[in-house]
């Protein structure tokens, strides 16, 4: 994986990076001629992983990281991805909705417009937190309207239209105690105080919790072996999700 943006040092940011590529080398190629589109891309902190695979467009309807992806040197425009998106049907090879269409109240909008501008053939990939019983504070200042399950998340790509590829949680071996932490801290009403873009106007994102050098680095260990696994088998429990769909041929 290739460092470029201090996202990719966190060992969550990194471990979520790590899974995609092995569920995405599996079904992508990597060639110039390959067109995708991520869809509320933020401040394009996935965009240079992605351009492995081809031409990259992001969408994010926040002006504040639009300015910063610019910056960035990535082409990404101001858009609301619940409207009709800027496209004609069936251009790109690919969409990603990485982290996106649980902010949404109707995420079901979002995922029948990549539907349309998807080539027959293409394919959605996306990332979703999982479980509403974790519902925590993170939930709360990074503007979340639910939570998933594996079922659910199938459930709505199919209602879309889309051949359901593959769905498997993520985070699975940090799950026992990212659960017991935000059941603690739900009892004893604390929280960490972090900076997010949806309290403050001079952000233009959420910060990731910090970790200290060493449990970072254990659990980017850790995020390398679930990435190893979740490309023999789809994971029963995590903290997050993992979904493909296939647009039919």
């Amino acid at each position: 994986m290739e460092y470029k943006i201090p996202e990719d040092h966190h060992w969550w940011f990194a471990s979520r990076t790590r899974a995609l590529t092995t569920v995405m080398d599996r079904l992508l190629p990597k060639t110039a001629g390959f067109h995708l589109l991520d869809v509320g891309c933020g401040a394009g902190n996935m965009i240079h992983h992605l351009a492995e695979y081809g031409r990259v467009k992001g969408i994010e309807i926040d002006p504040r990281p639009v300015k910063m992806a610019r910056q960035r040197g990535y082409d990404v425009d101001q858009f609301d991805a619940t409207q009709p998106l800027p496209f004609p049907d069936n251009c790109f090879d690919a969409v990603t909705a990485l982290d996106v269409i649980e902010h949404n109240q109707d995420d079901l909008a979002i995922l029948a417009d990549s539907y349309r501008v998807l080539k027959p053939g293409g394919h959605i990939i996306i990332t979703v937190p999982a479980l509403m019983w974790l519902w925590s504070h993170n939930d709360d200042i990074n503007a979340h309207v639910r939570r998933y399950t594996a079922a659910e998340l199938k459930q709505k790509l199919a209602q879309t239209g889309f051949t359901v590829r593959r769905v498997t949680y993520n985070n699975f071996f940090v799950f026992p105690l990212a659960a017991a932490l935000i059941l603690l801290r739900r009892k004893a009403k604390t929280e960490p105080k972090l900076a997010s873009h949806h309290l403050s106007e001079d952000e233009y994102q959420v910060e990731m919790e910090p970790a200290s050098p060493p449990v970072n680095a254990l659990l980017t260990l850790v995020g390398k072996i679930e990435a190893t696994l979740i490309g023999l088998v789809n994971l029963p429990i995590g903290t997050s999700l993992i979904a493909v769909g296939q647009k039919p041929k």
